[in-house]
């Protein structure tokens, strides 16, 4: 494997010994293990400050750059810190959210992004069906009594869960298994989203949000963070709801207008409600660094974004995200990027594979294939696929004339970035 800017005339890989990936918050030890049985270096740590990231995209203070990161959700990789990196060949990310980082950035780098779309499913729906349970009982308020001493024993204002309403804003994966879930608790649903979806279950789809909001006992958001859904639920949606219903955000922070969220609770329109994502969350974990409005407020449930932190989910992210690294660096599969044209080809018996990340203009292709032609390589297969930035182009050749053929394809005006592969 060669790298962009690293001269070689030697006829073998980049070892992979040499291959450097920095992974951060506390990946879980399965996809560090992964890596590590691959052969790579890799260095698993907390989250670092900027100047420490710095240090390690750029290969400074005394370390050498890296090839790779894995983070979580804490870590924000920005257009400034991108631009930075000298050797940089993909990132995972190790959870769903990818909003935090300059997708289109990383695109224009030549650099692929991929996270854990289904991973953390299952444990964000049962946060969410627990937490429907435990506002319709005070469990909150009951256990907090009990810790300081009280037994206030209470049935007003508790109900069951079984026969009433949940409305589901946005039914993708999260979404329809907090239907399943809900079902089997005897609970009717409806959901809402922007796209007709096949419904699980018995629940029925409605042909808008606000027919979801005047029907439901409970609406629970999972949406993802655009720009679209930026307060998508504000004062004048929970005005909608019916008086004593109970409002659950699980999806992103600024989803839900907090101060409309808390002022609800307070006039007593809501009767509680759920939040374990908000629009301003702290970087590191220690006492006294949240605020809310929404803190102090009765039958209210704060999680600080625990919906996919078990050890199940974690797990299931460690694989799935280290098997998408490991296949990118070893094959060049961008299967499942966030941000990249999707390539996916089985690799070939006496063939070297070129790699190859070019501005996305016309005629690249030509050249490309014009310039491999002049130097005498043959090409035994040849796949392309583009996005509004760039051209991802794969193309096995025979061993023989791979060095010739790396040569003249990142001498193109056009290369961002192209590396080869036996």
């Amino acid at each position: 494997m060669q790298f962009n800017g690293v001269s070689s005339h030697k006829q073998h890989s980049f070892p992979k010994n040499k291959i450097r990936i920095l992974l951060l918050e506390n990946v879980a030890q399965v996809a560090v293990d992964a890596l590590q049985k691959e052969g790579f270096q890799v260095e698993a740590t907390a989250a670092l400050t900027e100047e420490e990231l710095v240090a390690r995209l750029e290969g400074s203070n005394g370390y050498d750059a890296i090839h790779a990161i894995g983070v979580r959700s804490k870590t924000a990789l920005t257009a400034e810190l991108l631009a930075k990196s000298k050797r940089l060949l993909c990132i995972g990310c190790f959870c769903i959210g990818v909003d935090n980082h300059d997708l289109d950035a990383a695109q224009r780098h030549g650099i692929p992004i991929f996270n854990s779309p289904f991973s953390n499913t299952r444990s964000v729906a049962e946060l969410v069906l627990g937490e429907i349970i435990a506002v319709s009982r005070q469990l909150l308020e009951r256990s907090i009594e009990c810790h300081r001493g009280a037994w206030l024993k209470v049935a007003k204002g508790c109900y069951e869960v079984r026969g009433k309403t949940l409305g589901i804003i946005g039914y993708g994966h999260v979404g329809s298994q907090v239907s399943v879930l809900a079902e089997s608790l005897g609970m009717k649903v409806l959901y809402y989203d922007v796209v007709p979806k096949l419904s699980m279950g018995n629940a029925v789809q409605c042909q808008t949000i606000d027919q979801v909001l005047q029907q439901c006992k409970y609406v629970t958001i999972h949406v993802p963070q655009l720009e679209s859904t930026r307060n998508l639920i504000g004062a004048e949606q929970i005005a909608m709801m019916t008086p004593g219903s109970f409002l659950i955000n699980a999806s992103r922070g600024d989803v839900v207008d907090v101060v409309a969220f808390a002022d609800a609770v307070r006039s007593g329109h809501l009767a509680g409600g759920a939040a374990d994502v908000f629009p301003f969350e702290p970087k590191k974990n220690g006492e006294g660094v949240f605020e809310s409005p929404l803190c102090g407020l009765k039958n209210v449930m704060l999680t600080p974004h625990i919906g996919g932190s078990t050890e199940e989910a974690q797990e299931a992210i460690g694989v799935e995200v280290a098997n998408a690294l490991i296949k990118y660096i070893n094959s060049g599969s961008t299967y499942g990027s966030v941000n990249f044209p999707e390539i996916d080809i089985p690799a070939r018996k006496e063939t070297h594979r070129l790699l190859n990340c070019h501005q996305n203009v016309p005629g690249v292709l030509m050249k490309v294939n014009t310039a491999l032609t002049q130097v005498g390589v043959n090409i035994v297969a040849q796949q392309l696929a583009t996005s509004d930035h760039v051209g991802y182009l794969v193309t096995d050749v025979d061993k023989a004339a791979s060095d010739e053929a790396l040569k003249v394809i990142k001498e193109l005006p056009e290369n961002i970035k192209t590396r080869v592969l036996w």
